[in-house]
């Protein structure tokens, strides 16, 4: 580990979240002497402080560890390279719209990659009011279920979160096009074209 770079990181994160060395320390239940020798690059935290260390400063402990923050290139907006990332152990749902470096649960995610439907799941989209109303044929038990389905169009995505012995069904705004992404937890992520 390099110290004095691990030190000239955290000051600039410390900085960055408007926190005093004292606040650091506070937290971390040690002197603020101690957080005052880690900046100046005279020692390296402790193994068991950087958890602790890596949230409050909001930032992942790993590249902490290293130095350095290597920061994503910058979103140019593409709807059309949207990601979806589940974490296996909470089951957060995460969206990008480009390549990004996504962390839930101290974990680093890699995103789903969609297949086309081969087996069809019986999809019926029926217009009623101002919205779609979307019904399909697929398994709702808790260790085989939807657990979303989301329209991407050309400046949205429309999440819906589903819920294991939940009624299959789901509403969308009637606007046309897009297509459908549903997230089976057992068989992974399907892409669907041409339903709306």
């Amino acid at each position: 580990m390099d110290c004095v770079k691990i030190g000239k990181l955290i000051t600039a994160l410390r900085k960055e979240k408007r926190l005093t060395q004292k606040h650091v320390a506070d937290a971390l239940g040690i002197s603020n002497k101690t957080v005052s020798k880690w900046e100046c690059g005279l020692g390296c935290p402790d193994l068991s402080y950087w958890p602790d260390l890596s949230v409050i400063l909001g930032v992942d402990m790993a590249q902490m560890m290293e130095g350095e923050i290597t920061c994503n290139k910058p979103d140019n907006g593409n709807i059309e390279k949207v990601r979806f990332y589940v974490c296996p152990s909470c089951g957060n749902i995460l969206i990008s719209t480009g390549c990004a470096s996504i962390f839930c649960c101290g974990r680093k995610l890699e995103y789903l990659i969609p297949q086309t439907a081969k087996e069809t799941i019986d999809i019926h989209v029926e217009e009623v009011d101002l919205d779609y109303y979307v019904t399909y044929n697929h398994p709702m038990e808790k260790e085989h279920y939807l657990s979303f389905a989301a329209c991407v169009r050309s400046d949205k995505v429309l999440l819906n979160r589903l819920y294991p012995e939940q009624s299959p069904e789901f509403r969308i705004p009637a606007s046309g096009g897009g297509k459908l992404y549903l997230y089976c937890v057992e068989h992974g992520l399907t892409v669907y074209t041409d339903l709306f």
